[in-house]
C-alpha cells in the first residue's frame, strides 16, 4: 500500500498563495508576464467603462461581467505562481521554527533560569548537558564534551569541544552526544550562525531557464502583433461609418493573444507538480518540475545523502598474532553497553560476518564513553577488563598499565585514515588486539545512479566538509565525476553561482541546515527528508 504524501495545497498554503496573488496585481508585479500585463491593463479600461455608464444611469452589466472576468483571469494566474512561492518561503520559515524551538539554561547569580534561546544575550553563560541542543553560538569556558555537528558542517564524525584552545567554539543548533559544559553566548539575536543562513536562504535568487525566456519573447511578440491588429479595427470601423464597441474590442483582443498560454503555465506547473507528489516527491515550484530536464550539472551533499550519515562497523583488523575471533569477542564485549551508532554497528558487524560472538555478561562493570576519556569498555566479574577507544586514548591507557605496543598498530590505524576511516582501537587489560575501521558507508545503488546521470550528460559534483582524504575516497566509491571538500555553506553558494555564471543548470541534492542556501541558489534543489535534520 503507498504511503500518503502531504497535501501540496493544505489551507494555509492557499490563503498565503490568494492574498500574494491580490498583491501581484500591481503593474510593477504585472510587468513580468507581458500576456498578463496587457490583460491587467484591459480590466482597468473596462472597469472605466463601468463606472462611467454606472455614473451616466445606463445598463452596465456587460462592462461589469467583462471587468471581473478579466480580474479573474489576471488574478487566477498569479495566484497558481503564488502557489509555488509560498511553499518556496516555508524553508526560511522552518529555519526560524527551529532556531524558536531552542531552550537554555541562562545562568545568572549562580542560579539556573530556563529560557528561550531568543532571549540570550551576548555575554550570557549557559550550562548544556548531554542530549540537548546548543542553544546559541559561544565559546566554552568550562567542561568539555562531543558535539554532533553534521547538520552545520556536513561532517558525520561527532567533534570535541572543550574549553581553551581553539576547539571552544559551539554553533546554535548542534547536538551534545556525550558530557557537559558552560560557555558564553558570542553573538546577539539576528547575527547567530541560524540567523546567516535564513538570510542566504531569502537572499537567494533563481536564474530563469532558457525555455522561460524563449517563450517569453514569444507570448510578447504574439501579443503585440494582435495589439497592432484590434488597433486598425476602430480606425478602419470609423472609416466604414461603423460604431464599435471597445469593451468588447478590449475582449476579442484578450480572446486573440495567448492568454491561456499566459495564464495557465503556472497551473500546468502545480499539474506536473501533484504527479510528482503521487510518487512522494514535493516540488516546491512548477518551474523545478521543467528545469529537472535541462540540469547539467548535480551538486550532492555527503552526509545523510550518498552515504547514511553514521559511521559504522565495517572490518576487524587484528593486530600482531592476535586470532581475529579475539579481537572480535572483545569488541562484541565492549560494545553491549554502547549507545552509540558506532557500538551498535560493531555488533551488527560481527553478526553479520557470521562469528560466534560472547553473550552479554550477566554481572559486569560497564565503562561509559566520555568525551575526556574518548574510550569505553567492560569490566567482567573475574576481573578482566576489555576497552575500546581512539587510538591516541588507547595508547595512552596502555602505556599508563604496561601494556606493550604491537608494531604494526601504527600501521593498521594508519591504514584506516588513509582510506577515509575511522579507527578504534581494541584491547583488555593484558594486550593490544587491533582495530575496527569505522566508515561513513554509502548507501546502496548510489554508484550505478551516477552511471546513469552521466549517460545522459549530466555531471556529478560531491560537495562535503569532510577532510580531503576521506571526501576522496568517499567520491571514488561513489563514481562521483568531481568533488570540493572541506566546503561552508558559503562555498557551496558560491560553488552554483560559479556554476551558473557560466550558463550551467545546477540542481543541488541536501538534508542540512548547510545545505539550505544552497538549495535556494540552485535551479533545482533537491532536499531529502532523511539524515542530519
Amino acid at each position: 500500500m503507498q504511503k500518503q504524501s502531504p497535501n501540496l495545497l493544505d489551507k494555509t498554503v492557499l490563503r498565503a498563495a490568494a492574498w500574494l496573488a491580490f498583491k501581484k496585481l500591481t503593474p510593477k508585479a504585472a510587468a513580468t508576464n507581458p500576456v498578463m500585463f496587457v490583460v491587467l491593463i484591459g480590466t482597468v479600461i473596462t472597469a472605466f467603462f463601468t463606472v462611467q455608464r454606472l455614473f451616466a444611469g445606463q445598463p452596465f452589466g456587460f462592462e461589469l461581467a467583462t471587468t471581473l472576468l478579466l480580474l479573474f483571469t489576471v488574478w487566477f494566474a498569479n495566484f497558481a505562481e503564488s502557489v509555488a512561492e509560498a511553499r518556496g518561503r516555508g524553508q526560511a520559515d522552518s529555519l526560524r521554527s527551529a532556531k524558536r524551538a531552542l531552550k537554555a539554561r541562562r545562568i545568572k547569580n549562580g542560579n539556573e533560569q530556563n529560557v528561550d534561546a531568543d532571549l540570550l544575550r551576548k555575554g550570557d553563560r549557559v550550562r548544556v548537558v548531554q542530549g540537548e541542543y546548543v542553544p546559541a553560538d559561544g565559546e566554552i569556558v568550562k567542561g568539555v564534551a562531543t558535539i554532533n555537528e553534521s547538520a552545520v558542517t556536513g561532517e558525520s564524525a561527532a567533534v570535541l569541544r572543550e574549553a581553551g584552545g581553539d576547539h571552544c567554539g559551539v554553533i546554535g543548533g548542534t547536538k551534545v552526544l556525550t558530557g557537559e559544559f558552560e560557555f558564553e553566548v558570542t553573538a546577539d539575536p539576528g547575527h547567530s550562525f541560524l540567523d546567516r543562513m535564513i538570510g542566504l536562504v531569502e537572499g537567494a535568487q533563481r536564474q530563469k531557464t532558457p525555455n522561460e525566456m524563449a517563450l517569453t519573447v514569444l507570448l510578447a511578440a504574439l501579443t503585440m502583433v494582435f495589439i497592432l491588429v484590434v488597433v486598425t479595427l476602430p480606425p478602419m470601423a470609423h472609416f466604414m461609418g461603423v460604431s464599435l464597441d471597445y469593451t468588447m474590442l478590449i475582449a476579442l483582443l484578450v480572446c486573440l493573444i495567448p492568454t491561456t498560454i499566459g495564464g495557465l503555465l503556472p497551473a500546468i506547473g502545480i499539474a506536473g507538480m501533484n504527479r510528482a507528489l503521487a510518487a512522494n516527491v514535493v516540488a516546491k515550484s512548477g518551474k523545478a518540475v521543467e528545469v529537472a530536464g535541462d540540469v547539467d550539472t548535480l551538486l550532492l551533499d555527503k552526509t545523510g545523502t550518498i552515504t547514511f550519515g553514521d559511521r559504522q562497523a565495517t572490518r576487524f583488523m587484528s593486530a600482531g598474532n592476535t586470532p581475529v575471533v579475539d579481537l572480535v569477542n572483545a569488541a562484541v564485549l565492549t560494545s553491549y553497553e554502547d549507545p552509540t551508532p558506532e557500538g551498535k554497528s560493531v555488533l551488527e558487524l560481527a553478526e553479520r560476518e557470521g562469528y560466534r560472538v560472547p553473550e552479554r555478561p550477566v554481572s559486569a562493570d560497564y565503562i561509559p564513553f566520555s568525551a575526556e576519556t574518548r574510550l569505553s569498555g567492560i569490566t567482567l566479574a573475574d576481573g578482566t577488563t576489555f576497552v575500546k577507544g581512539a587510538s591516541d586514548a588507547i595508547t595512552a591507557w596502555a602505556d599508563a598499565r604496561d601494556i606493550r605496543i604491537p608494531d604494526d598498530l601504527k600501521t593498521l590505524v594508519k591504514e584506516v585514515a588513509q582510506s577515509g576511516g575511522t579507527p578504534l582501537v581494541v584491547t583488555t587489560d593484558a594486550q593490544i588486539l587491533g582495530v575496527i575501521a569505522l566508515t561513513d558507508v554509502i548507501k546502496p545503488g548510489v554508484a550505478e545512479r551516477f552511471a546513469r546521470l552521466r549517460a545522459l550528460g549530466v555531471r556529478t559534483v560531491m560537495v562535503t566538509g569532510d577532510n580531503p582524504v576521506t571526501a576522496g575516497v568517499i567520491a571514488a566509491e561513489a563514481g562521483v565525476d568531481d568533488f570540493v571538500a572541506e566546503a561552508k555553506p558559503e562555498d557551496k553558494l558560491n560553488l552554483i553561482r560559479a556554476e551558473q555564471a557560466k550558463g550551467r543548470l545546477v540542481a543541488m541534492v541536501g538534508d542540512g541546515i548547510n545545505d539550505a542556501p544552497a538549495l535556494a541558489q540552485a535551479d533545482v534543489g533537491l532536499a531529502m527528508n532523511s539524515g542530519t535534520q
